[in-house]
């Protein structure tokens, strides 16, 4: 249990959830890596009286961004090595909750408000949102594996499986109907269009995407303040320094590109919808009733098939109880985990391993064939309203 930025992390995050904050593990991460929070050379803000010579540099200077699993690892080792006891429970009121985290993913991702509706009853049919499932107990392995931001995620990838199949084929049918229905009925709620959504929301994950990666390429991994491991060495260190900074004006006068832009302030939501220039493209109000039908009080989708991420839940020594591969999925479906894993700052891999999780508590006694796309029964024996 060494003292390093990781770690840091993790008892920043123990901290938030004991605090029942509303800010996640992914949210911490991606602070971090916007620069809002000093991780790499954090020396740099230390006052003028605090110098770090020799082995104290381990601990500051970190040459590769936080990695969520990891950190997510030693969040759970450190509170189970402090003897931390049962943390505050969390309650449907709590934003730690995935009924809310839905809520707020859904409006990230710009998907219809009546969606909420279907993730409520998959965590509730799931066992997902009960106390004891959520409260992490130090010590309790199967509190250990909740990952509070990915489970939403998890459970909203579900529910726009089982409405639309995800399969490269059906998912467009829907899109062909909604367009159709659309042009036909001018007056009341659109109906929900995924193709259109796919369109909008693929644009602005690439523009969102590209200023994400010209941000990384121009991060400089050393910092303003020069490394110093001995006084004797300061003025060569300072020399060094001063020639690297001559040669970036340099290169930047020559390929004509201007300063990088400053810093915004950090935000809880990366995407806005709700803009004037953007309101056109807003489907939160949109309607599923072009992909529902109802009959009494039981709402079932025009569908009556799902396929499964895997067969089985593996049982090897990895710590993974899935494994994705993208050439082995539908491309929609790799856009959908492409997208929550841009938005929460993990791997897809992270989120296909907890969407297999949830399909199996919430389909393994419903499934008659074997993947790709194993048939289930109707839809009103899995969610009933």
């Amino acid at each position: 249990m060494r003292m390093s930025m990781p770690m840091t992390l993790a008892f920043c995050s123990l901290a938030l959830l004991w605090l029942r904050e509303s800010i996640t593990l992914s949210d911490l991460l991606r602070l971090v890596m916007d620069g809002h929070i000093p991780y790499l050379n954090a020396y740099q803000d230390f006052p003028e009286e605090m110098k770090v010579y020799g082995a104290d540099f381990r601990i500051f200077l970190v040459q590769s961004w936080p990695v969520y699993e990891d950190v997510h690892k030693k969040m759970h080792d450190l509170a189970k090595y402090i003897e931390l006891p049962c943390f505050p429970d969390i309650s449907e009121d709590c934003f730690l909750h995935p009924n809310i985290l839905c809520v707020k993913y859904l409006m990230e991702v710009n998907l219809p408000d009546d969606m909420l509706n279907w993730t409520c009853k998959v965590i509730k049919k799931t066992g997902i949102g009960e106390i004891n499932f959520l409260t992490l107990c130090p010590g309790n392995k199967s509190s250990q594996r909740v990952k509070y931001d990915i489970l939403p995620a998890a459970t909203i990838i579900v529910v726009l499986k089982i409405m639309f199949l995800l399969n490269d084929q059906y998912e467009w049918l829907l899109s062909n109907y909604a367009e159709k229905w659309n042009k036909d009925n001018k007056e009341g709620c659109p109906v929900f269009d995924i193709g259109k959504w796919y369109t909008v929301v693929k644009n602005s994950l690439d523009a969102e995407q590209k200023k994400h990666n010209e941000a990384r390429i121009r991060h400089l991994w050393r910092g303003q303040r020069p490394v110093l491991y001995s006084a004797t060495k300061k003025y060569i260190v300072h020399k060094r320094r001063q020639m690297l900074v001559n040669l970036q004006k340099q290169f930047r006068t020559l390929s004509g590109s201007t300063q990088p832009p400053e810093k915004q302030k950090p935000s809880a939501f990366q995407f806005n919808w709700t803009e004037e220039s953007t309101k056109k493209d807003c489907f939160h109000e949109h309607s599923l009733a072009g992909i529902l039908l109802q009959k009494d009080d039981i709402f079932t989708t025009l569908n009556r098939h799902y396929w499964l991420g895997t067969n089985k839940l593996c049982t090897m020594e990895c710590h993974h109880l899935a494994h994705y591969k993208e050439s082995n999925f539908p491309y929609t479906y790799q856009f959908v985990l492409n997208l929550f894993s841009f938005l929460l700052r993990v791997q897809p891999s992270l989120i296909h391993e907890e969407v297999c999780v949830l399909e199996h508590k919430l389909l393994h006694k419903n499934v008659l064939r074997n993947p790709p796309f194993s048939k289930v029964p109707e839809s009103e024996t899995i969610l009933r309203e």
